[in-house]
């Protein structure tokens, strides 16, 4: 069967003639997709032949609400859309003054390990698709009934470990005749797929690119995340460098505050020996417990970011949404695992 929610709409326009159907239909049921339909009834302009054949394609497969969870502290949204095959991936809808964002997953799991986070429990189960990535902010913006004009790929799953589904979401929810979301709007987060950073910095996008940093010393980074045992922090930083030339477009480094472990004055001071001379900016973040890990959130967040702000190093420290409702990635998702009483882990043990 042909992926339908995944094709742009030049691609629907081509498999539209294919069916004998005028060139125009393909721009049609592009816009239907982007609206969150349920059903091909809902296309109404479209002929009943069409919709039949549609549905003989495998329909429209809408996302469905598992579990849904609003903080009463700051409106933050957590889902867990279940997908058809009964796959469960969890986006998380912010709302800030400039505008809402949503973080989303890529894949169903994450085959990365990193030991600080609850999305890898588990493993990887499968790459999502283009129209699966696509699908997290169309229903999001619609079961919300919020407008989302901020994308972050930073839920489930490692972006550049499904780079071709990952390009081509970014195709669908830039297009003019979609959701026309800006590629500044948007953010992608990788632990460091060396080969990934550098195909996209051929790309030439306009996107904010996270690197998932956690450490700036290879002992500590590759305890932290096994995918730094194959590269390494320089080879990482050398990267990011050809990123910058390539683009021009600062980078931005996730940085976890871990008790202990990553956040003594010797690694502030690594920190800025290794961003010297770049144009970078430091994204602090206050360690979600995971019940799984031993680590804790650390105490030194705030001495952390004043070392690295005096070596000329710009460093922020993430605001926390949705403390109350575990809303951190991975999170939801797990516990529905966990539950026995829980539909989808039925389903996800298939």
């Amino acid at each position: 069967m042909a992926d339908l929610k995944s094709m742009t709409p030049a691609e629907l326009t081509a498999w539209c003639k294919d069916q004998g159907q005028p060139a125009f239909r393909g721009k049609q049921i592009f816009q239907w997709f982007s609206r969150g339909i349920s059903s091909t009834e809902e296309m109404t302009d479209l002929p009943k032949a069409l919709r039949t054949k549609i549905d003989r394609e495998g329909g429209i497969s809408p996302l469905t609400v598992e579990r849904k969870q609003v903080s009463k502290l700051d409106g933050t949204i957590q889902y867990l859309w279940r997908l058809p095959d009964g796959n469960c991936i969890e986006p998380v809808l912010m709302r800030y003054p400039h505008g809402n964002s949503v973080c989303i997953s890529s894949q169903v799991g994450c085959a990365m390990g990193c030991a600080f986070c609850a999305s890898t429990v588990g493993g990887r189960v499968r790459n999502l698709t283009a129209g699966e990535i696509l699908d997290q902010v169309i229903f999001t913006q619609k079961d919300s009934g919020l407008p989302i004009s901020n994308i972050v790929l930073m839920g489930i799953g490692e972006p550049l470990d499904n780079y071709d589904h990952v390009r081509k979401f970014l195709t669908l929810v830039n297009h003019p005749d979609g959701m026309n979301i800006g590629m500044r709007h948007i953010s992608l987060s990788t632990c460091g797929l060396i080969k990934g950073i550098d195909r996209l910095a051929e790309e030439g996008l306009q996107l904010t690119l996270s690197v998932s940093l956690h450490a700036p010393d290879d002992e500590t980074r590759s305890a932290l995340m096994p995918v730094n045992r194959a590269t390494g922090v320089d080879a990482l930083f050398a990267a990011c460098r050809r990123y910058f030339e390539k683009t021009g477009r600062r980078i931005s480094y996730e940085y976890a505050m871990i008790d202990g472990v990553n956040d003594t004055p010797r690694q502030a001071a690594l920190l800025a020996d290794r961003l010297e001379g770049t144009v970078a900016h430091v994204n602090l973040i206050p360690l979600n417990h995971v019940e799984e890990s031993s680590l804790q959130p650390s105490s030194r967040v705030a001495a952390f970011q004043r070392q690295l702000e005096k070596r000329g190093v710009t460093a922020t420290v993430r605001r926390r949404l949705g403390s109350d409702i575990d809303a951190s990635c991975g999170q939801l998702r797990r516990k529905a695992l966990r539950d026995p009483r829980s539909d989808s882990r039925r389903r996800e043990r298939r």
